[in-house]
């Protein structure tokens, strides 16, 4: 039975410029970083979660989802934070770029949606409290 995901791939252009950005920007945390077979093998997570995100070296616009703006579809990240409004000041003020000028309520909880070095969507969200 499956029992966790290990890893989610983002493609990037630029493994150390996305490092930078994953790290530096989001505030992830750069777990693992060696040559492989096929590559260098990079990965980033939220600190203490299970899941790690792979940094991998591709060509522009791989696995990208077409359009922009609020009604576009979802990156292939979806990040949650406790305190989506003061975690977005923190990233702007890091240099991150965002779809929207301020994060946005929905029935769920607050959303607003950055933007990488790739232009990869990465969704940020806060569910709302009971």
């Amino acid at each position: 039975m499956l029992t966790n995901i290990m890893y989610v791939t983002v493609y990037v252009t630029d493994q150390d410029r996305a490092l930078r950005f994953y790290t530096e920007g989001l505030g992830l945390e750069k777990r693992i970083d060696f040559p492989g077979p096929d590559g260098r093998f990079l990965t980033v997570g939220v600190p203490d979660g299970p899941v790690q995100i792979i940094l991998w070296s591709h060509a522009a616009g791989a696995g990208r989802p077409g359009g922009g703006g609020r009604d576009a579809a979802p990156g292939p990240l979806i990040l949650e934070s406790d305190d989506l409004r003061k975690d977005f000041e923190t990233m702007r003020r890091r240099g991150v770029t965002f779809d929207e000028p301020e994060p946005e309520d929905y029935p769920f909880g607050v959303r607003i949606e950055a933007v990488d070095p790739d232009g990869n969507r990465i969704s940020l969200r806060q569910q709302r409290k009971p």
